[in-house]
C-alpha cells in the first residue's frame, strides 16, 4: 500500500522528492508484518501438529489447559493469530486473514475477540466471493449473536441492547451473501420473516423491507410453479410459500416510518387492490432496483415476476380479460403482452384455474371452478387453534388466568 501512494505521489507532484516519512512508514510496516507472522506461525506449528489436532475437544479452557501444559502455548500467543489475521485483512489478504481468524476463533476463549473475528472472518469471505463459505460463515455468526454469551460489544451496558446491535449488522451483512448466493433470496425469506429478525427490522432498521420485499417477489415464481415430472426440486417451507402475504402485513404495519416504490407496489397491489397505482409504482419500482446495489442485476426477473402478481390478483376478479388492456397494465406494449400472457398461460402458472385465449375477441377466458365450502372452511379456521393456544399461554403469564388445575386469582 505505500508502495502504491509512492506511485500516487510521483504521478501528483512529477519530479519532487518523495518524502522520507513514506520509506519509513513501508520498513515499519514491514517489520510489523515479519514480527506478526513470526509469532502467528509459532501457533500454527503446534496447533497443525496431526497430534495436536486428535487431542483437541471442545471445551475450549480444557484445550487450552492441554497446550500450555505440554506446548508451553498461552492464551497470549495465541491471540498473535488474531493479531497477525486483522493485520493481513488491512492490507488486502482476505483469504489469509480468513485462514488466521478462523484459527484463533477455534481456540480463545476471549469474547470479545471471538466477536471480531466472527466479523472479520464474514467479511473476508464476501471480499473473497467464496459464497458457500459466506452462508456458512453466516449462519455461524448467526447461531453466535443468537446465544446470549455472545455479547455484544464492551461499549454497550444492556445486553439486550446489544444484541439488537449486533443483530442488526447482521441483518445489513447478510445482504451481500442473499443477493449472490444460487439459494439466498429463499434464504432470506427464512431468515429475515422469523420473529426476532423480523423485530429487528421493524425496530432499527426499517429499510431493509425493500430487500425483504424484492425477495418475496424473486421467489414467487418457485413457490408457485410446478415441478417438472421427473425434477427433484428442494421443498420450501410454509414460511417462503407465503411470504408474500407475510410481507404485506409488514409493509402495511410498518407504512408510516418506510415506503418506496418496491414496498407501495405490493401495498398498492394486496392491500388497496389499485392495479392502475400498482402499475405506475412498478413503472418506478423498476428505476429504483436498476440503481441498486444488491437489486439490479435482479431487475429482469423482478419485473417478470411483479408482471405475474398482477396478472394473478387480475385474473382472479375476472373470468374474462381483454389481453390489451391487461398489457398495458403489466407495462408492456400489445404485442408484448399478448407473447407474456401466451407464455404465461402455457406455463400453466395459475393455479386453480383454466385460462384460454380467444384470439377472435383478443380476450382471456377464466373458468375457476368455485371452492368447496369445506375448503373454504379449512382455509378460514388453519391456525385457530394454534392462535388460540397462543393466546392461552400469554394471558396465563400475565397472572390474569392461572393454568389448569389452579384457582384462578381473585381482584
Amino acid at each position: 500500500m505505500f508502495d502504491y501512494a509512492v506511485s500516487l505521489f510521483k504521478a501528483i507532484y512529477p519530479g519532487e522528492q518523495v518524502p522520507p516519512e513514506f520509506d519509513q512508514k513501508r520498513q515499519n510496516v514491514v517489520s510489523t508484518n515479519e514480527r506478526l507472522q513470526q509469532e502467528a506461525q509459532a501457533v500454527l506449528d503446534v496447533i497443525e501438529n496431526p497430534d495436536v489436532a486428535q487431542a483437541l475437544r471442545q471445551d475450549k479452557n480444557q484445550n487450552l489447559q492441554y497446550l500450555k501444559d505440554n506446548y508451553n502455548l498461552t492464551l497470549e500467543q495465541i491471540t498473535a493469530l488474531y493479531n497477525f489475521g486483522q493485520f493481513q485483512y488491512s492490507y488486502g489478504n482476505y483469504s489469509g486473514a480468513a485462514d488466521y481468524l478462523y484459527h484463533f476463533r477455534v481456540l480463545s476463549t476471549d469474547n470479545d475477540l471471538n466477536t471480531s473475528a466472527h466479523w472479520g472472518k464474514l467479511a473476508s469471505d464476501i471480499l473473497t466471493g467464496r459464497w458457500d463459505v459466506a452462508l456458512e460463515e453466516l449462519n455461524t455468526l448467526r447461531d453466535f449473536i443468537d446465544s446470549r454469551s455472545s455479547g455484544a460489544s464492551s461499549s454497550i451496558s444492556d445486553p439486550a441492547l446489544a444484541q439488537l446491535h449486533s443483530r442488526t449488522w447482521f441483518v445489513h451483512w447478510s445482504l451481500f451473501v442473499f443477493f449472490n448466493h444460487e439459494q439466498g433470496r429463499t434464504l432470506l425469506l427464512e431468515t429475515f420473516l422469523s420473529p426476532t429478525y423480523l423485530n429487528t427490522i421493524q425496530t432499527s432498521c426499517p429499510w431493509i423491507l425493500r430487500y425483504l420485499t424484492a425477495a418475496a417477489i424473486l421467489s414467487r415464481k418457485a413457490s408457485s410453479a410446478p415441478t417438472a415430472a421427473g425434477t427433484a426440486a428442494t421443498p420450501l417451507s410454509s414460511r417462503v410459500r407465503n411470504a408474500i402475504r407475510e410481507v404485506v402485513k409488514v409493509v402495511q404495519t410498518e407504512e408510516y416510518q418506510y415506503s418506496d416504490p418496491v414496498t407501495s407496489f405490493l401495498r398498492e397491489l394486496y392491500v388497496e387492490f389499485d392495479f392502475e397505482a400498482a402499475q405506475k409504482a412498478l413503472g418506478e419500482a423498476s428505476s429504483v432496483i436498476s440503481t441498486d446495489f444488491f437489486l439490479g442485476e435482479f431487475k429482469d426477473e423482478f419485473l417478470d415476476n411483479a408482471r405475474y402478481l398482477i396478472s394473478e390478483a387480475y385474473c382472479r376478479i375476472h373470468r374474462k380479460i381483454d389481453i390489451g388492456s391487461l398489457a398495458e397494465r403489466l407495462n408492456l406494449s400489445p404485442d408484448e403482452g399478448e407473447k407474456w400472457i401466451v407464455n404465461l398461460i402455457r406455463e400453466t402458472r395459475m393455479p386453480g384455474a383454466d385460462a384460454r385465449i380467444d384470439l377472435e375477441k383478443n380476450v382471456i377466458e377464466i373458468n375457476r371452478p368455485p371452492l368447496p365450502v369445506y375448503q373454504t372452511v379449512i382455509e378460514k379456521t388453519r391456525q385457530l387453534a394454534v392462535r388460540t393456544q397462543a393466546l392461552g399461554v400469554a394471558i396465563a403469564r400475565t397472572g390474569q388466568v392461572k393454568p389448569e388445575g389452579q384457582p384462578a386469582a381473585v381482584n
